[in-house]
Formats: C-alpha cells, sequence, structure tokens
C-alpha cells in the first residue's frame, strides 16, 4: 500500500475531528461550551455563603413577585393608617414608620445590589482578560500566516495586490504600545 492511500485509510479509522455533533455544533466550539459552563459552575460554588445570600436577595428583589408583595404591604399599610380599609386599629397615622422601613429597606437592597455588582464585575473583568488573551494569540498566530504565505508566494514568484501591505502585516503587534496609544488619544 503506498503512503497516500495509508493516510486516507488512517484518516477514515481515525478522523482528525469528530463527525459533526447533532446539533450542529462543531466539537471544538461544544466542548468549549461544556469548558465555559462548568466554570461558571465551579465559580458559583466557591462563591462565599455571604455572596449567595447577597445573590439570593438580589435576584428575588429584581422578581415581579418582590413587587407584588410590596405593592400588598404598602398598600395594605397605606389602606389600613389612612382609614380608607377598617379591618384594624391605625397604628401609624402620620406614615412616619413607614417611610422609616422604606428608607432602611432601601439601604440593604442597594448594598446587596452593589455587592451582586462587583462580582458580576470581577466576573466580566475574567472574561475581558480572557478575550484579550486569546485575540492577542490570534493576531500572533494571524501574523504568522502572513508570514508563511508570504514566504510561499514569494518562493513561487507570485505578485498580488496585498504585497505593500504584507510587510506591515508580518509585525506583531505589542498591546502595550496598542494601550499606550489609545490613553494618548483620550486625553486629547
Amino acid at each position: 500500500m503506498d503512503v497516500q492511500a495509508e493516510r486516507k485509510v488512517r484518516q477514515v479509522l481515525n478522523p482528525t475531528f469528530p463527525p459533526p455533533q447533532p446539533s450542529g455544533l462543531s466539537p471544538a466550539l461544544a466542548r468549549n461550551i461544556r469548558a465555559l459552563q462548568a466554570r461558571r459552575s465551579h465559580e458559583e460554588r466557591q462563591a462565599s455563603l455571604q455572596e449567595r445570600v447577597a445573590e439570593a436577595i438580589t435576584r428575588f428583589t429584581g422578581s415581579m413577585a418582590f413587587v407584588y408583595l410590596h405593592v400588598v404591604l404598602f398598600g395594605s399599610w397605606i389602606l389600613v393608617n389612612s382609614g380608607l380599609l377598617p379591618i384594624m386599629p391605625k397604628w401609624d397615622e402620620s406614615f412616619v414608620i413607614l417611610g422609616t422601613s422604606a428608607s432602611v429597606e432601601a439601604i440593604f437592597l442597594s448594598t446587596f445590589v452593589l455587592i451582586s455588582q462587583n462580582r458580576m464585575a470581577a466576573a466580566a473583568d475574567k472574561r475581558a482578560d480572557l478575550d484579550l488573551h486569546i485575540s492577542l494569540l490570534a493576531e500572533h498566530e494571524v501574523t504568522k500566516l502572513v508570514t508563511l504565505v508570504s514566504a510561499i508566494t514569494d518562493h513561487l514568484s507570485i505578485e498580488t495586490a496585498a504585497d505593500d501591505e504584507v510587510e506591515e502585516l508580518q509585525q506583531d503587534v505589542a498591546p502595550d504600545a496598542v494601550l499606550d496609544e489609545i490613553e494618548r488619544n483620550d486625553r486629547s
């Protein structure tokens, strides 16, 4: 059996990539999705009890059930203490207790929301760092591919319209230089 025939047999018996998944996702994409889900689950399990409590409170306070609960509680309070619903004696005719209770509740709720936002911001920062690293890696790989393709076209004496730009494309991007330039432009 010649070398090419052996190679084809190996590819059929042991393909480089498994066949496409029924969902239409490539195996690499499906693997990445599972890895990201596992990472997110792991990070949620690593959250402290305080963070989980703050997250649960924030989730509840951001729901319509919380709104309905407040409509009933505050509505009943106002109706009873204004005398419009005489099912029980008035206990807060000036609504000072209601106002104080609502103010204290607002202080605590805003604190829980800030705790949750800080946690989400930290996760977003991690994702942004990952995006940057992947983008830099992809840019580096593309730069190497441009260099290889350029060498092939030179070897085959092929001229293209992109020849003038190839030298610039073969240079790696220095991320710190890009950030410095962005900061200089932002100050202007």
